[in-house]
């Protein structure tokens, strides 16, 4: 459901943050994988870069997690990453390790 509805914030009808939980069931299920990292800082951190690009978290975290790659925002010219690819990726994981401190006990 989350899918369907994050593909429709492509075309400006609505755009939902993710969480933490989302993002874990997301690595979990459809990764299966284990996640690694705090998933509500990562949250923190896609929907932070998505506020600041004004596109789709879910996107977002598929470009993160996976390296797909986002068309509509040329993050990959054959196969490799582009300015902009490259660009989000470190907005992203820098967004999550200045978010993190907020997590640690």
């Amino acid at each position: 459901m989350v899918q369907n509805e994050q593909r429709r914030s492509l075309y400006g009808i609505i755009r939902l943050n993710m969480t933490g939980e989302q993002i874990e069931k997301y690595i979990r299920k459809d990764l299966e994988s284990e996640p690694r990292h705090n998933c509500e800082a990562l949250a923190e951190a896609i929907n932070y870069i998505a506020r600041e690009v004004e596109f789709d978290s879910f996107r977002l975290m598929q470009l993160l997690l996976e390296n797909k790659p986002i068309e509509g925002l040329h993050t990959h010219s054959y196969g490799f990453h582009t300015h902009v690819g490259r660009e989000l990726i470190e907005g992203m994981q820098n967004a999550y390790h200045e978010e993190i401190q907020f997590y640690v006990d």
